[in-house]
């Protein structure tokens, strides 16, 4: 029997509960979970960090919240281990610069085994796989995006994971296994430093089978076979509109006061954002 807060999040999963492991079921939990739980960073930007135990993740995501790597990753895989999956944490790290730089720790990556198989699970990365991916070397190809899975060359028994569209486009996974105290101190960076860029900009995910939503500060973006379309977000009703309806994020825990902060916020990283673009140099 699983708890009532794992019940909960599977309802808002919209799934019933999937019986013994199998890798069928774990394609739509994750499938499931990229849909109905945002990737997005507001409690952050509102000065309140979330913690990131995973029983509190976990009765987030049942009320319509989300989070970033630590979160989801962290709630998913209570729930994965709840339902009887064979769930490992690894730490990880995302890289801008296409070499990677080893697992330094701002990431939290999962790897399951079920059915003899072992798989890369990640319901953390925002722009990242809509399904799982077999832990061996390949290419693979879902929807418009292609991903990459490599042995690391520089962590023993790690995987290096690459998406080459993405801002991110390397993931560099340690082989040993973690637990979430081991991420307690990056998590208190990320959500709290000054130079965090979680604090820096506002960033809300949201991943299909068909593409991906991408909301960074006001500049709303969608990602799909058809190319890449984006349109700026001008009034906080249609900003609101969009963390509820594009990306599913439950608002009712936000005040008038929290909204006109984020709102406040959010507008003043897009005018500098946009001074900063006008004056770049170009040619």
């Amino acid at each position: 029997m699983i708890s009532k807060a794992c019940e909960d999040y599977l309802s808002h999963l919209g799934v019933a509960h999937p019986g013994a492991p199998s890798a069928e079921a774990l394609f739509a939990l994750q499938r499931a979970h990229l849909e109905r739980v945002p990737y997005e960073n507001i409690d952050i930007q509102l000065g309140r960090p979330p913690g990131i135990d995973p029983e509190l993740s976990v009765r987030r995501f049942a009320a319509g919240q989300g989070g970033y790597c630590f979160h989801l990753n962290g709630g998913f895989a209570a729930l994965l281990e709840a339902l009887g999956y064979d769930v490992t944490r690894h730490v990880a790290g995302v890289h801008e610069d296409p070499a990677g730089r080893g697992a330094n720790g701002n990431h939290l990556a999962l790897t399951v085994r079920v059915g003899g198989r072992g798989w890369f699970v990640d319901a953390g990365l925002g722009d990242g796989p809509y399904e799982p991916l077999p832990l061996r070397p390949g290419t693979y190809r879902q929807g418009p995006f292609t991903y990459r899975m490599e042995p690391s060359a520089t962590e023993p028994g790690g995987w290096t994971f690459f998406n080459e569209g993405g801002p991110f486009p390397v993931m560099e996974m340690a082989g040993r296994p973690a637990t979430m105290a081991d991420f307690a101190a990056e998590h208190l960076r990320l959500s709290t430093a000054p130079d965090s860029p979680f604090l820096g900009t506002f960033a809300a995910l949201r991943r299909d089978a068909e593409g991906v939503d991408i909301l960074r500060g006001r500049v709303l973006t969608r990602v799909d076979a058809a190319g890449r379309g984006e349109r700026t977000l001008n009034t906080p009703a249609e900003w609101y509109g969009a963390l509820a309806d594009v990306f599913g994020r439950n608002l009712d825990t936000l005040d008038a006061v929290d909204r006109a902060t984020l709102w406040e916020r959010v507008s003043r990283a897009h005018e500098a954002w946009l001074a900063a673009r006008a004056a770049a140099p170009t040619g």
